[in-house]
């Protein structure tokens, strides 16, 4: 794959990903347009993972049974849609299920993995789900500094119409740009591919990466959910556009975590792992200290964003590498911890914010955090990894 359609594959999935995520920067004026009480804003962003969670269990499999080229044009134009829908929203129930619908089919970017991953030869995997997955981390935090300009000057509506108007562009490109898969043999047929997630939840290896990326975004979505309500308040109080640009300190280390995928060629995804986890409990000491120190903030961000997306890149080339034939369905099984995480960790840390204050959402992404960890030294033991080498020679680097 060249660089050109890596490239494109990786804006896709940036902008997928911003349609669920571009609600964190603006939800107090989001919320009280709508009509949404401070305590519940968090939900804003969470509805679209629960979308998302559907759409990993009905959409994904089909790219393991179509050609998965015309599955991407196709979703993108559907998140278009949803994306119309929230900013032309009279009420909140309207801009939820707006949200609901773009986050259904947000799940393009499982698709568009399991593609690069596809047309990838194995000792290139690696480096291109790197590359291809770096346009999560930037949809997600690039999204918050487009957001918060966008929404100051013209308002948070302005935002999902930006994004509906890129996705019907890419939509058009894919087809123009990307060839369809050669893929010699598929599944039965859809329901096949649905029911065979069930066999994904017998692998160690699946359940093991599900349940530390689960922690992961769950400690991920506390700081990005989060983050808005003590920065609009004493003592900073910033603007959302001031909001906003924090996103590029993340941007900066998730892209200092790019190397990942190369770390997973080479066989350390096991190692990288444990470091990435560690540096994140750690990173969650200097985000604390937000009502005293903002640069102690931005050194906390770029690390803990190092470690998500270093630990992310290494699970999906695990995942692939186990599951060859049916890439699309390993990537969207192992995304329902990514969705149920995200949801949890912005679900909550609104509500732990407001009954305790930024050092309760703190240690409430901390806590998620040091479980992801726990997961990792368990499975480390000699006895799980002496099982894991005999389900697979390629995992033995994990």
């Amino acid at each position: 794959m060249d660089m050109r359609r890596r490239l494109l594959l990786a804006v896709v999935c940036g902008v997928a990903v911003a349609s669920i995520y571009a609600a964190q920067p603006v939800l107090e004026p989001m919320g009280r347009d709508l009509g949404v009480p401070a305590e519940l804003t968090g939900w804003i962003v969470a509805i679209g993972q629960i979308g998302y969670l559907a759409g990993l269990v009905l959409l994904v499999p089909l790219g393991d049974v179509a050609d998965r080229r015309r599955l991407i044009a196709a979703h993108l134009a559907l998140t278009a849609v949803g994306m119309i829908l929230t900013a032309s929203a009279p009420a909140a129930w309207v801009a939820f299920a707006g949200l609901a619908a773009a986050g259904v089919f947000a799940v393009v970017v499982q698709t568009t993995v399991a593609y690069a991953a596809s047309v990838s030869p194995p000792a290139e995997r690696g480096r291109n789900i790197g590359v291809v997955t770096s346009g999560v981390v930037v949809g997600i935090l690039g999204a918050r500094v487009v957001t918060g300009t966008l929404a100051e000057v013209w308002g948070w509506r302005s935002v999902y119409a930006v994004l509906a108007v890129l996705a019907l562009g890419l939509a058009a490109l894919v087809l123009v740009v990307l060839p369809a898969e050669e893929r010699p043999s598929r599944p039965a047929g859809y329901r096949r591919a649905v029911l065979s997630l069930g066999g994904l939840f017998r692998q160690r290896v699946f359940l093991t990466r599900g349940l530390i990326t689960f922690f992961l975004f769950a400690s991920f979505g506390t700081l990005w959910s989060g983050l808005s309500l003590p920065l609009a308040g004493a003592p900073w109080q910033l603007s959302e556009s001031q909001i906003g640009l924090l996103g590029i300190a993340g941007l900066a280390g998730a892209l200092g975590a790019a190397r990942a995928g190369r770390w997973a060629d080479a066989g350390r995804a096991a190692p990288v792992t444990g470091l990435a986890l560690t540096l994140l409990i750690v990173s969650w000491a200097a985000i604390a200290q937000l009502p005293w120190s903002l640069g102690l903030l931005i050194a906390g961000i770029v690390v803990l964003d190092f470690a998500v997306q270093a630990v992310h890149v290494s699970s999906q080339h695990l995942l692939t590498a186990a599951n060859p034939d049916r890439t699309s369905g390993a990537i969207g099984g192992y995304m329902i911890f990514y969705s149920l995480g995200s949801a949890l960790g912005a679900a909550t840390t609104t509500a732990v914010f407001t009954a305790h204050g930024w050092v309760g959402s703190s240690l409430l992404g901390a806590g998620f955090a040091a479980c992801a960890l726990a997961i990792w030294a368990f499975d480390r033991r000699p006895l799980g990894g002496a099982n894991l080498r005999a389900e697979s020679p390629e995992l033995q680097h994990r």
